[in-house]
């Protein structure tokens, strides 16, 4: 079974920093693209960062690019989300996805 559990979140003022984690199961990260995506408020799903197979690379949306970092540990199985310069516009459930699973989200608000 797949599983998929991110966790990381919680408050932070204007110009803080957030580091999610998506611990994975059933599957090895690094065996797979996987990707970030959240939800704000009443509005519907955002991908922000991706993470290819085999070292291609990764990619960003505008929104979070220059900001978020998407990173693996493929000895803990782990897929990581480093949120630098967080604005209050990136307050927003945040979820892992492998293809089209997506696991239990992680808030994540961002107010002073």
């Amino acid at each position: 079974d797949v599983q998929l559990q991110a966790s990381g979140g919680g408050l932070v003022q204007p110009g803080g920093s957030l580091r999610l984690s998506c611990a994975a199961s059933g599957f090895t990260v690094s065996a797979v693209p996987m990707s970030w995506v959240r939800q704000a408020p009443g509005k519907g799903f955002e991908g922000i960062a991706n993470i290819y197979s085999g070292d291609i690379g990764t990619s960003y949306s505008d929104s979070v690019k220059g900001r978020f970092t998407i990173s693996r540990d493929n000895a803990k199985n782990t897929l990581y989300l480093q949120m630098d310069n967080l604005k209050p516009e990136d307050t927003a459930i945040y979820y892992c996805m492998k293809g089209v699973t997506r696991g239990q989200g992680t808030q994540v608000t961002v107010s002073s």
